[in-house]
């Protein structure tokens, strides 16, 4: 029972699945952050209410978040598991397209995560009363965060390693989940592309527009 869960097949499958529960909420999280444009702060604090108080959103938040740590962890052990495997680097012309973004996905992932702390801390942690702050109105904590430019910087890079991470995660999470096709995947791969321009830039245009013209 041991080798089946620590093998590296079983982690990617649990890898897979925990990326694409991830990228269910990705585009929940850009409808509500679009909300930031409107002048009147009402729609995205009731809408950060509702995710914050309704009960069934609370307990996807707790899977959620289990998600992340599952999808952290795994991952972690993962990229050991490679370096250990692979102790020499590949020879000079053998890369392989997927191996290309596969050895990359880490520091992807590291930037994913980094965004993360600061989101836990700037709102999250207000949430439960960890961090000061108005969990009531966290339209003003928004804005005031995206008027700060080293926090726009971080999040504006956080968001474009992300869109590399979201696009080789996307495709290769059907892969390792065994959905091949000689039609879809190519279909997958268009999509997962797609997926990885619009919702990054989703992102940074909310933190642009409020960072330079509101």
């Amino acid at each position: 029972m041991s080798k089946i869960l620590f093998s590296s097949i079983s982690k990617k499958f649990v890898m897979a699945l925990a990326g694409l529960f991830l990228l269910t909420f990705l585009p929940l999280h850009l409808i509500i952050n679009l909300m930031l444009l409107k002048s009147e702060p009402e729609p995205f604090n009731k809408a950060a209410h509702f995710m914050a108080t309704f009960p069934l959103v609370k307990i996807m938040e707790i899977v959620l978040i289990s998600t992340i740590l599952i999808h952290i962890t795994v991952g972690i052990f993962l990229q050991i598991h490679n370096w250990l495997a692979r102790p020499v680097g590949y020879v000079s012309g053998s890369k392989s397209e997927t191996s290309f973004f596969s050895r990359f996905m880490i520091w992807t992932g590291a930037s994913v995560l980094t965004f993360l702390v600061l989101h836990f801390f700037n709102f999250y942690f207000i949430k439960i009363g960890l961090v000061p702050g108005n969990p009531e109105d966290f339209y003003s904590v928004a804005h005031n965060l995206f008027k700060i430019p080293a926090y726009n910087y971080i999040y504006l890079v956080c968001f474009t390693l992300l869109g590399l991470h979201l696009y080789h995660a996307f495709s290769s999470a059907f892969q390792t989940l065994g959905l091949n096709h000689r039609i879809w995947t190519p279909v997958v791969k268009v999509i997962a592309l797609v997926y990885a321009i619009v919702l990054p830039a989703g992102f940074a245009f909310v933190s642009i527009s409020l960072w330079l013209f509101r």
